[in-house]
């Protein structure tokens, strides 16, 4: 007979179980495999240890995808949280027409990636793309965009931010709807301004499902490869040629699965890292 504090664990196994072998048994296998070096034998791998992690460590293009990761997340993050933040605020007002904008601001997250970055490929064609033919019928130069090292990640960012906004603004509006709407009323009563308001008491109440948008947001964008997959394949000139864009290029151009894994477990670490930072700022205080 299965005891009564025993119930909820046994609720909560099949879940544990798919954690473990979809999310815990990969980490571990990535580990393994990054310890191995392809052969000229087909199927066979040699055993080199560290070696991966030391030639990576040597090799100027995976400091370069380095770069170009932290690059990307320390201005994508922000903005998106900042913008899905402000988004749901808005989007949390009850105002005439807001029904129609909710039922809008929904379509980016509607359209699949893939067809939204063709959308996107099409629209921003250097010559025949309907973006350049309004910036040419109002007078300004046409833009080579995508092919610009100095353009291609700000396109990348943007689309990114267009296509996540809205997604990570229904989180904060879940979180904003549960403000208890009488804390505003009482501090309106003490003549607490709008600023004020916002700083002691949406902001403050609002750090737990930031610090969940703020995590989630930056797992994505670390592992953001889609946009670069289509639309640059990591130029030009490696300018977004970001780690996880290197990782599939080791495992599937050059048949490198061991440098890959090692690619992996450094976006892994750094993600650790990142994450505990994001915590630790966002902490809510008891």
């Amino acid at each position: 007979m299965v005891k009564q504090k025993h119930v909820p664990y046994l609720f909560l196994l099949p879940s544990l179980i798919l954690i473990l072998v979809f999310k815990i048994y990969p980490i571990f296998d990535g580990l393994k495999e990054s310890l191995f070096a392809p052969t000229f034998l087909a199927g066979e791998n040699l055993f080199v240890g560290f070696d991966n992690y030391r030639m990576l460590l040597d090799d100027p293009v995976f400091w370069n995808s380095i770069k170009v990761t932290l690059y990307l997340n320390v201005i994508i993050n922000p903005l998106q949280i900042i913008l899905a933040f402000l988004l749901a605020i808005l989007l949390n007002k009850k105002i005439k027409g807001i029904g129609l904008f909710r039922a809008i601001h929904f379509i980016p997250i509607a359209v699949s990636m893939p067809i939204a970055l063709i959308m996107w490929n099409v629209m921003l064609n250097p010559e025949q793309g309907v973006i350049n033919t309004i910036l040419v019928a109002m007078g300004f130069e046409p833009q080579p965009f995508l092919g610009s090292k100095d353009q291609a990640m700000w396109v990348i960012i943007m689309i990114a931010t267009w296509k996540g906004v809205g997604y990570w603004a229904i989180f904060l509006l879940a979180g904003l709807q549960e403000v208890p709407k009488n804390l505003y009323e009482a501090a309106s009563i003490d003549g607490a301004n709008k600023w004020q308001q916002f700083k002691n008491i949406t902001f403050q109440l609002m750090k737990r499902p930031l610090a969940f948008v703020a995590v989630a947001d930056t797992v994505a964008n670390f592992l953001l490869f889609a946009p670069m997959y289509v639309l640059t394949k990591g130029g030009p000139e490696n300018s977004t040629n970001v780690l996880m864009n290197e990782s599939f290029n080791s495992a599937f151009i050059y048949s490198d699965m061991g440098r890959a894994m090692a690619i992996n477990i450094v976006i892994l670490i750094i993600l650790l890292i990142v994450i505990l930072i994001e915590f630790r700022f966002l902490r809510a205080k008891h």
